[in-house]
């Protein structure tokens, strides 16, 4: 929306005051408004992000009340009215009787570029968390959410459009949101309702919903993500250890719970036998906590950040500013996780159960600290796990075809099979040092290099059986034949091309 159309739009919404209060508001520039306070017996306001204004020195009446309410028109259940075709709100306090005593006249304005700096987690596909205090631009950023989606990349986008919040007031919903429908919700409790309703009656790619705020909503929004639809979406609260220390909502991030260890588990983990461990992979992938409207701090991994919270670390993240570039280090202070396999390049790697229980693979990657996630889609994954009876599904190998996702098997779904399974792929190796590891890995990789460039053969130094193993998989991985020769304790491998 041009600078032009804001200002008639925003002249809807300040005609609904009275004459006195509407001469008042005109030195103020209309880009700082945030919103226009009327309180019964008090002086009426104007406020911005920097100061409050006084707009008159008598007190505001019942009468004034009125006049406003009439030219507004009808408040829902929720107390909220808005304005056809505009972006603003209207809130009223009520007395015991139920009277208006007091009116919020929020202005509503599409800024354009608000998501640039989370543009990369929007395009992704990953369900996307927005959390901050009132204020700091939330919905607006929301508003664009599904504009770019819908219109940029031909998503089929659906709002769940609480009180008009996102869309703006009248069954027409307003031009900045692009190309996304929008579905109302006559009462804030049938939220999660319309989010279920969503889902099954209208195909959505993407699911946009403001102020997840119950426990049926959090539930309404986990069984979303299970089916694939990408959310975004906001919550109450301002950071993520707050959604973390929050009973309602802390599903929305994997939710929490307390289990206790076993002597051996413990002991491995360095911890006490009971510990609070997330209970479930995170409904939302990432979440960004916005500061203001010039700062956001990122966590691209929800599960990571809230694991780190859980063991008394800072949570992580990166702040990003405007131009959505690091402005600072990452906040994380957690220990180098154990490294990906030589010559791969070092990423998160995301992992997905095909008919293996979740909450197995995810306490294995909580107890080895592995830099991994699992991800709700499987054509995401970069490794598949699986049932070794089930390595054949036609169902996966189209997966597979599709991806390019390397299939790894158990031959039960139990936790010391995947724990072994996950040592194995993430080359951990109790009791040797990680320089150790990475050194035989690099050995591997640099004689795979050399025999394929020359087509010759390659020995490597000698190293204790448990690396030889390592460096062995590795190569096998790469295919090419590995030959062990000689003897202890000079006994290693040799690449052939």
């Amino acid at each position: 929306m041009n600078p032009e159309t804001q200002i008639d739009d925003l002249r809807l919404l300040t005609e609904a005051l009275p004459a006195g209060l509407q001469a008042a508001l005109a030195p103020i520039p209309a880009a700082e408004l945030l919103e226009i306070v009327l309180d019964l017996g008090r002086t009426p306001q104007a406020r911005t992000p920097e100061r409050a204004i006084d707009l008159a020195a008598e007190p505001v009446t019942r009468e004034a009340l009125e006049e406003v309410v009439a030219r507004v028109g009808r408040f829902g259940r929720d107390n909220r009215a808005g304005i056809e075709g505009t972006l603003h709100r209207i809130s009223a306090i009520r007395n015991r009787a139920g009277d208006i005593v007091g009116l919020t006249l929020r202005v509503g304005r599409t800024v354009a570029g608000t998501i640039d700096p989370i543009r990369d987690l929007v395009e992704s596909g990953a369900g996307l968390l927005l959390l901050g205090r009132p204020g700091v631009g939330k919905t607006t950023k929301l508003r664009e959410v599904a504009r770019v989606l819908a219109d940029d990349f031909g998503k089929r986008v659906v709002i769940i459009d609480t009180s008009n919040e996102i869309g703006g007031d009248g069954d027409v919903p307003h031009p900045a949101i692009g190309g996304a429908r929008r579905m109302q919700v006559a009462s804030p409790e049938r939220q999660h309702a319309v989010m279920i309703e969503a889902v099954e009656n209208h195909m959505p790619e993407v699911i946009i919903v403001d102020e997840i705020g119950t426990e049926a909503e959090a539930l309404a929004a986990r069984t979303i993500a299970e089916r694939g639809v990408q959310l975004v979406g906001t919550a109450h609260g301002n950071t993520l250890e707050n959604l973390v220390a929050n009973p309602t909502l802390s599903d929305l991030v994997g939710g929490i719970q307390t289990v206790t260890l076993g002597d051996e588990e413990a002991r491995l983990r360095g911890t006490q036998k009971t510990v609070r461990e997330r209970r479930a992979a995170p409904t939302f992938e990432a979440v960004v906590e916005i500061v203001d409207r010039e700062l956001l701090i990122v966590h691209d991994d929800t599960a990571r950040a809230v694991d780190n919270l859980l063991r008394g670390r800072k949570a992580g993240g990166v702040r990003r500013g405007p131009a959505g570039e690091p402005t600072s280090e990452p906040l994380a202070d957690r220990p180098e996780p154990p490294s990906l396999p030589a010559g791969e390049p070092h990423e998160t790697v995301r992992l997905y159960p095909y008919a293996l229980g979740r909450d197995n693979v995810e306490r294995v990657i909580r107890t080895l600290d592995l830099d991994a996630r699992l991800v709700t889609r499987p054509e995401r994954a970069d490794r598949i796990l699986t049932l070794r009876s089930r390595a054949d599904d036609p169902r996966l190998q189209r997966i597979v075809e599709d991806s390019g996702a390397e299939v790894l098997t158990v031959k039960k779904n139990s936790t010391s099979q995947l724990r072994r399974l996950l040592e194995r792929e993430f080359h951990i190796l109790h009791g040797v040092p990680r320089a150790d590891i990475d050194a035989a890995l690099a050995e591997a990789r640099a004689a795979v290099e050399r025999a394929r460039r020359e087509s010759v053969t390659v020995a490597l130094p000698p190293r204790p059986a448990a690396l030889r193993e390592l460096q062995q998989r590795y190569i096998m991985r790469e295919r090419m034949v590995a030959e062990s020769v000689g003897s202890e304790p000079r006994k290693h491998l040799r690449v052939h091309p």
